[in-house]
């Protein structure tokens, strides 16, 4: 976020990349409603110079301050501040990116983006509120809890693992400051010695400090005490670590954006330091790190925010997560960093060397080529000659290096900040990546985070074991090589199946709308799922393609079946060198169509747009079982909500539905539909007098409804529900009737619709009396379907009797 009184080194990094070319994009600007959560990122290998293979950076675009670390519904989540539309800080949006085990991070759509959620959407802290003490809890996954805002604390949430979120009450400031007083950063804390939450924001009240803050569910919070310190600027966190691993020993930390910390206690409402000046956790280039909460297995890891790295199209990383520890030292109580134990996945080579004396001429690493890699490297200096020794990395036989690791024996310093052997002995280990270097020695009270562009060109990869003017003894060394972490998630295709994925054929991309294909003639995408008898479904779209479908029954390189959209006109069944059946039908371009295939041993029947009855029944038996993946054909397609299983829309009995405006897509929760305006999405259905009935809500956005009595355009009546605190009865250019009620978006509401000439009835709930009981005969009969307006919507559990 942007700041006042940033250090100096910021300001001018800052600078640096105001003045860097922006990503060929529009000008950073707000979202809108109807297309939330956007995806505006150009395909990327992650190969690009500078570029860190195991340090989490944006696809594209400026990030900064780590916000709302959490560990929710299987994986961990990184929220950060982020500038998705160009390479510098403006208009901030909550960018967001999954990990299964904080080393291989999957970038996701845009979490949260003003002009969609209000308030200033700067540094922030989550939680999993995995007892649903705020009752936001809506559906089977646990609700993600976030705080932002400037000048108070607002409340978001998501109900689908942080894919979307809500404002809790359109973002009304739950704790406040006096006025003309700034504030920002709320981090939260589950204390659980008092079953409760502490939160901590920054704020300049009196000078610099932190306001803390108690609350039993999340929402509603109590003013507990204020710390004040002129060191303590910017993004605190407050947690508790054991002392020596003592869980009976518990102490509390207060940090600061610029890593300065305290050791203390606290007792449920104030914290005191133990000691009366901070300590410096990190050395160089390092802000505003934040903790997880809810891990796994109970650690404290941290993650923060390096400003240097920059390339072509992203500007910022994030420092490697560590674990962090707090041991007794003859100082006091000191913090320790370790890199988390997930590293060792990456690892494809290690060497290894003991006991040897390295002297001027001699370096253990000579012919080592190496571009990311971790060395763990013990020193005994207790009879070291040498004034100095260290490492050489990405060294070139000319004798440069892009950078150089030293200790000094008379200084005794460790890149230039004071290190004193333990035991005569120093340790070292270094994370060297292509835009990084971390550096920990001292069983992690000492760390550095470095940005340096290190050249990954074959002849700049050498390492050198150096010692200069003597010799030290190397007790230890180990070299490890180390993979790309980039490249096994899905970013924005929505699926039940698991990977890795891989293409067999064409270019698959990450787009908002899911995966899209291109391919001159057959491509596919499979999962690393395969069946046999299955329900399997799936959106699809053809932009520029002849043709696309579901592959099913099918081997690595796609060959199988295929349930095929052809733009020629026909819905088709087919496996190579073989159309099994057709169905002549039309088939529009950029209209998006849900296919399901069930096969039952030979006998497959596909289905389209949610019809009950199939339009291909068809027996084959070549393929008994195989992947599930999606095909695309000469041009260009997209698939979404690839999945197994009978999930999706449950709903009344119809030929098919067809969309009329907005997009409209089938999640296994049910119908999605996104529209900037008036968007319908209606069933052949048909009906006079009759009950209508299903599960509505408004994921963002304004309104949706059920429409009743229309034309296949959707022009009819329809029972809405509107955010801004109505249910409504409408046709076109008239409301019929209205009632006041409150409509929270993300809620899920039961609306029933009873018809009886020009009768009409409104329940919302199951309740017993109707919210609205009009009369009007415009219509008196039509087709039942789904309003969306001017919002992302979802709708579920359609009835009529």
């Amino acid at each position: 976020m942007r700041r006042k009184n940033r250090p100096v080194w910021m300001l001018l990094a800052a600078l640096a990349a105001s003045l860097a070319v922006f990503l060929p994009s529009t000008p950073a600007a707000a979202g809108t409603v109807w297309d939330y959560p956007e995806f505006p990122y150009a395909p990327t290998t992650y190969s690009e110079p500078y570029r860190g293979q195991f340090h989490f950076s944006s696809q594209s675009g400026w990030m900064n301050d780590p916000n709302g670390l959490v560990y929710a519904n299987g994986e961990y989540h990184f929220f950060y501040q982020h500038n998705p539309h160009g390479l510098a800080w403006d208009t901030m949006h909550w960018g967001h990116a999954t990990s299964p085990d904080l080393v291989h991070w999957t970038q996701k759509p845009i979490a949260m983006e003003p002009g969609v959620q209000p308030g200033t959407l700067f540094s922030g802290g989550g939680v999993v509120d995995t007892a649903n003490s705020s009752g936001l809890k809506t559906g089977s996954l646990d609700p993600i809890v976030v705080y932002s805002n400037t000048d108070g604390v607002s409340v978001y949430y998501s109900n689908d693992n942080g894919r979307t979120f809500q404002a809790y009450d359109k973002g009304r400031k739950v704790v406040t400051v006096p006025s003309g007083v700034s504030s920002r950063d709320p981090k939260v804390t589950w204390d659980a010695a008092r079953h409760r939450w502490v939160m901590v924001f920054w704020s300049d009240e009196g000078g610099n400090g932190v306001s803390i803050y108690t609350s039993t569910n999340l929402l509603d919070w109590t003013f507990a005490s204020r710390y004040r310190a002129d060191w303590l600027f910017e993004c605190p966190d407050l947690f508790p670590l054991p002392l020596d691993g003592h869980t009976n020993q518990q102490r509390w930390v207060l940090t600061s954006a610029s890593s300065q910390y305290v050791v203390g206690g606290f007792d449920g409402t104030t914290f005191t330091a133990d000691g009366t000046g901070p300590q410096k956790m990190v050395n160089g280039d390092f802000y505003a790190a934040e903790t997880f909460t809810n891990t796994p297995d109970g650690k404290t890891v941290q993650m923060g925010w390096q400003n240097g790295n920059q390339g072509s199209t992203w500007t910022g990383d994030a420092s490697f997560p560590v674990d962090l520890g707090l041991v007794s030292t003859p100082d006091g109580p000191r913090i320790t960093r370790t890199p988390v134990a997930g590293l060792s996945s990456l690892a494809s080579q290690t060497q290894h060397w003991a006991g040897r004396t390295l002297t001027p001429n001699s370096n253990p690493f000579s012919g080592i080529k190496a571009d990311i890699y971790d060395i763990t490297a013990q020193f005994d200096v207790s009879h070291a000659t040498a004034g100095s020794f260290g490492f050489d990395l990405h060294a070139r036989s000319d004798g440069s290096a892009d950078r150089t690791v030293v200790y000094d024996t008379a200084k005794q310093t460790l890149d230039g900040i004071p290190l004193k052997p333990r035991g005569g002995k120093v340790t070292m280990r270094l994370l060297v990546d292509r835009g990084q270097l971390e550096i920990y020695a001292d069983g992690g009270l000492f760390s550095v985070a470095d940005n340096v562009n290190f050249d990954s060109a074959a002849d700049s990869q050498g390492i050198r074991l150096f010692s200069n003017g003597g010799n030290v003894k190397l007790d230890s060394a180990d070299f490890t090589r180390l993979n790309t972490s980039w490249g096994t998630g899905q970013s924005t295709l929505d699926s039940d199946l698991a990977g890795p994925w891989h293409a067999a054929g064409g270019v698959w991309s990450d787009v908002a709308g899911g995966k899209q294909g291109s391919a001159g003639g057959n491509g596919f995408y499979l999962s690393a799922s395969s069946g046999a008898d299955a329900v399997y479904q799936g959106d699809i779209t053809l932009n520029t393609a002849q043709a696309a479908g579901l592959t099913f029954h099918a081997a690595a390189d796609g060959t199988g079946y295929t349930a095929t959209l052809d733009s020629t006109g026909v819905l088709k069944l087919w496996r190579p060198g073989q159309d099994i059946a057709t169905h002549a039908l039309p088939i529009a371009k950029n209209r998006t169509y849900h296919v399901t295939v069930r096969t039952d041993g030979p006998r497959i029947r596909v289905y389209l747009d949610n019809g009950a009855d199939p339009l291909i029944d068809a027996t084959d038996s070549t393929y008994a079982s195989g992947r599930f993946g999606a095909n695309v054909f000469n041009g260009q397609a997209t698939v979404q909500n690839l999945n197994t299983g009978d999930g999706g829309l449950h709903a009344f009995t119809a030929g098919s539905w067809a969309p009329h405006g907005g997009t409209w897509t089938v999640t296994p929760a049910g119908l999605h539909g996104s529209s900037s305006g008036d968007g319908f999405y209606v069933s052949d259905r048909s009906g006079t007098d009759f009950t209508y009935q299903g599960d509505l809500s408004v994921t963002n956005g304004t309104a949706t409804g059920l429409t009743f009595r229309a034309g296949t355009d959707g022009a009819g009546y329809t029972a809405t529900l509107d955010t801004s605190g109505i249910v409504k009865l409408w046709r076109p250019g008239h409301d019929i009737a209205t009632h006041a009620t409150p409509i929270v978006e993300g809620r899920t509401y039961h609306v029933t619709v009873r018809t009886d000439g020009p009768r009409i009835r409104v329940y919302l709930d199951n309740g017993a009396d109707p919210l609205i009981d009009a009369t009007d005969s415009t219509y008196a009969s039509g087709t039942f379907g789904v309003n969306a307006y001017n919002a992302d919507v979802v709708a579920q559990n359609l009835t009529i009797s």
